[in-house]
């Protein structure tokens, strides 16, 4: 039954009662004798409000009953609970609206499921982004950052915490980083022998009608170094190919000057000849090793033991074990790696350190390996520590500045990375780091 027509059946049977009662009270009032108007009124009005009580009490129970099941769910959407669904009955009206109501939770529990979905995926990007993503209040108290601003301050749910804190134990630069109010790089020492350049982007945004300042911090430093490095390489290449179409005339035409010689030539002629083919010689070895630098093919990682990779090591250059190798094997290129470790060793062996103070420690664990060779030899000046790592810089008479940053190109192939640093009693310490095994 409609709304409209349990009204209009109401008003007939309101108006039924009536007229039966004030033909009631004309027939049985007068034996009781005269009374006045407002006697009657109130006579007739109490006869008829008991039968129209219960009329409109029947009659407007599933209205009631609709209104409140609609009153719940609104106070369960209030409460953001889109599970509950509300009984399609009563009148028209009340049924149009629980479907209705029925319809939105569905669009709701799915919109929130949606949402709830796109949160996973943005909290996948951001924990797992190479950016450093701080979000913090207007008291500066730290509400959201990620792994790698974790792995920054050292220290792991940096949720709850005040940014003053974290940065006092901090150096100066950090802190104006992290404090600047303009966008812009930053280059930042953190440990000798190394100089990391960041780039900040933030900006300030309303959450909950409060104040929020999210900061974007990206280091470019191994981004920096691989376009160095190509620079490097395009140059290498470039030299190379005019030097060998050079070089290849040259050493053909010698040897043809040198068929020309009888026994009646000049001597010096061959010393002339042998000198040219001498020096064409030395300089395409010259022109191969840097070759091989602007060559570097990309590491093929494999599984590698490590008792077998070290002994392989040490028939090439003597060390000491410091430590106890990892039972794990690692995931490198061996041929690679090798490389880098024999030319770490070839350095310490150069630097004056005696031969059994010249160590390797091999220390592995859930996210990648870390190899150290120490040495207690001269050590590096800090302007020498700070190029070092740099190609064609050298302080060898012979060298030609391609063997720490072919170690580098080497380790930033892996994924991982190298350091240089002065120890503090004498001697310098080589360190590469290469992840782990993906998976």
């Amino acid at each position: 039954m409609s709304l409209r027509v349990l009204l209009v059946l109401m008003s007939l049977l309101a108006s039924l009662l009536a007229a039966a009662g004030a033909i009631a009270l004309q027939r049985f009032l007068p034996n009781f004798g005269p009374m006045p108007d407002w006697v009657q009124l109130l006579v007739l009005v109490s006869l008829l409000f008991v039968p129209l009580a219960t009329l409109f009490f029947y009659l407007t129970r599933p209205l009631r009953q609709g209104l409140a099941s609609l009153e719940a769910g609104v106070l369960n959407f209030s409460d953001s609970d889109f599970s509950a669904s509300l009984p399609v009955r009563g009148s028209p009206e009340i049924k149009a609206l629980s479907v209705h109501y029925n319809q939105m939770a569905v669009k709701l529990r799915q919109e929130r499921y949606t949402l709830h979905q796109r949160e996973l995926i943005l909290d996948k990007v951001i924990q797992n982004s190479p950016v450093m993503v701080l979000l913090t209040d207007q008291e500066r108290r730290v509400i959201l950052a990620n792994r790698d601003t974790e792995r920054f301050f050292g220290q792991s749910q940096l949720e709850g915490l005040s940014l003053d804190s974290l940065l006092r134990d901090q150096p100066e630069a950090v802190s104006a980083m992290f404090t600047a109010q303009q966008d812009g790089l930053y280059q930042l020492k953190l440990t000798e022998g190394s100089s990391d350049t960041y780039h900040l982007v933030q900006g300030r945004f309303q959450l909950h009608n409060r104040p929020h300042r999210l900061i974007l911090i990206r280091c470019l430093t191994r981004e920096l170094a691989r376009q160095e490095a190509a620079a490097w390489k395009k140059v290498i290449r470039v030299i190379s190919h005019e030097l060998n179409n050079s070089l290849a005339p040259i050493s053909s035409m010698s040897h043809s000057g040198r068929a020309l010689l009888d026994e009646q030539s000049d001597p010096r002629l061959q010393r002339v000849f042998n000198t040219i083919e001498e020096r064409c010689s030395s300089l395409n070895r010259f022109i191969q090793g840097y070759a091989t630098f602007a060559k570097l093919p990309a590491p093929r990682p494999e599984s590698v033991t490590w008792p077998e990779f070290v002994h392989g090591l040490s028939a090439q250059y003597g060390f000491k074990l410091d430590g106890v190798l990892p039972e794990k094997p690692g995931w490198f290129d061996p041929s690679q790696v090798e490389r880098v470790l024999v030319n770490l060793l070839k350095n310490a062996s150069e630097s004056g350190s005696e031969s059994d103070e010249i160590t390797l420690s091999v220390i592995a664990d859930d996210v990648g390996v870390q190899m150290v060779v120490r040495d207690r030899g001269s050590g590096m000046n800090p302007a020498v520590l700070d190029q070092a790592l740099l190609p064609f810089y050298s302080t060898k008479h012979q060298g030609t500045g391609l063997g720490l940053a072919l170690c580098r190109e080497i380790a930033e192939a892996h994924g991982g990375q190298i350091q240089l640093q002065n120890r503090q009693d004498g001697g310098l310490k080589a360190a590469i780091w290469l992840p782990g095994q993906p998976g």
